[in-house]
């Protein structure tokens, strides 16, 4: 497996909750990455020899600001490419949005901000106005990422990291739970591939403040502070994967009858199926399939 982007997971925290977060992302979310981890993490990019690109993401990473800018200096420093996506929240005037901003002028090449009817009461929000000229004025490549509500359906399909523009929804994490019910539903026998994600080639992984090693959002293929990120990489052999390889063979319809699940007769998409397969197989496979967090259990239960 050949890695060319590590997307740091800086804190589940975030200060929305909205309906479509893959995460979970809320302020009652627990997991935040110190410097240290993120140090640990930058220098095992490092030693992989192929990572171009660093993001910072969440949940918020401008909750933790201060460690967000010293993170993103010290990636800069090591000749990273390095994006930041973000929902805006602290852009609510253009000139305090300069301020956030400036201390990555020259460092970022991209800021994502996220503005869609989940986080505002309009999809181009004040805040991503405010972050886009912010940024345009301190040179900072920047776009915008909408997710289009579940009864928009002329919104793109993608597959892999969202793209700006609008995207539809993947039902998987929160939008498992909370938007299924609105979204067209399709036989369940359907769902013969992953769509969404390249389980043999990723490009790029998430790595949350755990050390674990997403390949998709809770599907892990390894932990960073066990096992170094050259030898995950190494090892990866995805047809193997308990998870993973079925997926390839024959998408959530074979995770399904590889483990003898039961099943609805419909779903919203291959995500929703795949979420609700895993999710009932945590037990099975809990180094796999977590942190708890990515399958939205509070703290403790």
């Amino acid at each position: 497996m050949k890695l060319s982007g590590l997307h740091l997971l800086l804190t589940y925290q975030c200060n929305f909750e909205c309906d479509h977060c893959f995460v979970w992302g809320s302020p009652w979310q627990s997991g935040t990455m110190t410097l240290n981890i993120i140090q640990q993490i930058l220098q095992q990019g490092k030693d992989l020899g192929t990572i171009k690109w660093i993001y910072f993401e969440g949940g918020e990473p401008f909750l933790y600001y201060a460690v967000l800018v010293k993170g993103v200096k010290e990636a800069a420093q090591m000749d990273y490419q390095v994006g930041i996506v973000s929902n805006g929240y602290w852009a609510t005037d253009a000139n305090d949005a300069i301020e956030c901003l400036n201390p990555f002028a020259g460092l970022v090449q991209d800021l994502t901000v996220s503005s869609d009817l989940y986080h505002y009461s309009e999809k181009l929000s004040r805040q991503a106005q405010n972050a886009n000229k912010a940024a345009d004025e301190l040179g900072i490549p920047v776009c915008v990422i909408t997710i289009a509500r579940p009864e928009e359906t002329e919104a793109e399909t993608v597959a892999g990291q969202l793209p700006a523009g609008e995207s539809s929804v993947l039902y998987r994490g929160r939008a498992a739970e909370k938007l299924v019910a609105r979204a067209a539903q399709q036989p369940w026998g359907r769902f013969r591939e992953c769509a969404f994600e390249n389980l043999r080639e990723p490009g790029r992984v998430h790595v949350d403040p755990f050390g674990n090693l997403h390949i998709c959002q809770g599907i892990s293929i390894g932990n960073l502070f066990h096992t170094p990120l050259k030898e995950i990489c190494e090892a990866y052999d995805p047809d193997s994967h308990p998870i993973a390889g079925p997926l390839l063979e024959g998408g959530p319809v074979e995770l399904i009858r590889r483990y003898g699940l039961s099943h609805a007769e419909t779903y919203a998409d291959a995500c929703h199926m795949c979420y609700e397969a895993r999710r009932v197989l945590r037990e099975r496979f809990p180094e796999i399939l977590g942190p708890d967090q990515m399958y939205g259990v509070p703290e403790g239960e």
